[in-house]
């Protein structure tokens, strides 16, 4: 249910990549500590529909915009739209992206790169630009990137997903110093393996196996939920985390460093 007195209330949070997953369970997080969410999403009309009822049925607020997020006449458009519709944005959760289709360098053509770097890195920023007059604007404003453990290791075979979440996190490192003086704060939420339609396609490929069956070897007996992740947004967002800029936590439980990052 939504909180009338909590913590986000009188706070309007857009979530990129809201309709389902991790986006999805941060976007019904934040709505349920009071904040009113613009739920973003590139193609799934019905999930995002389901998101979007699921908060309003807990009695919150949102609305959905479609909106690619790699495309800069789309981020504007949509961004012009949730201004008219439920006003100035001041909190973001950079949260949209794709898996790769790349495998070793020597396999991967270029293209591949900058399709991950449109959608990870340069499609994130872009929005970010667009949304700084109203962050500079509010009396508290945050910006929350999802990136991923791999940037902490780098593993074979995924440099392309690698590069990309390494550049959205060079990109928000740099915005934290720049904003700071403005009061924007800027934050990296770093998960591992998932348990996401995404997640299961990934250990699907690579593992042959459900996300399920790795329980076992993840710490606190589970693979991460999207509410792991979604908890660690809404403490960012907080009065609590005031103090806090240019920081990056993992959600990871210190589990196995080189199994499955992407989520």
């Amino acid at each position: 249910m939504s909180d009338t007195s909590g913590p986000l209330v009188g706070r309007t949070a857009l979530v990129t990549g809201g309709s389902r997953g991790i986006g999805r369970a941060v976007a019904l997080r934040l709505a349920a500590d009071g904040a009113v969410v613009a739920v973003n999403y590139r193609r799934d009309d019905d999930a995002a529909v389901e998101t979007v009822n699921r908060i309003t049925a807990a009695g919150g607020t949102a609305r959905a915009y479609r909106a690619a997020i790699g495309d800069p006449d789309a981020v504007t458009a949509m961004v012009t739209a949730v201004r008219a519709e439920v006003g100035p944005v001041d909190l973001l959760v950079s949260n949209a992206g794709t898996a790769s289709r790349g495998t070793a360098i020597a396999d991967t053509d270029e293209s591949e790169y900058l399709r991950l770097l449109r959608v990870h890195a340069l499609g994130p920023l872009a929005l970010v630009r667009e949304l700084l007059p109203d962050l500079r604007a509010a009396q508290r404003s945050d910006v929350v990137v999802v990136s991923s453990v791999i940037t902490d290791d780098m593993p074979a075979g995924g440099a392309a997903y690698a590069m990309a979440k390494a550049a959205l996190e060079a990109g928000a490192r740099t915005l934290a110093a720049e904003e700071r003086d403005h009061g924007v704060r800027v934050n990296i939420v770093a998960p591992g393996l998932v348990a996401t339609e995404m997640g299961s396609r990934l250990v699907a490929a690579t593992a042959g196996t459900t996300i399920e069956d790795l329980d076992e070897v993840y710490p606190f007996g589970r693979v991460a939920r999207p509410e792991d992740v979604a908890g660690v947004v809404a403490f960012l967002a907080s009065a609590d985390a005031g103090y806090l800029t240019g920081e990056r936590i993992r959600v990871h439980a210190g589990g196995p460093a080189r199994t499955l990052h992407r989520r």
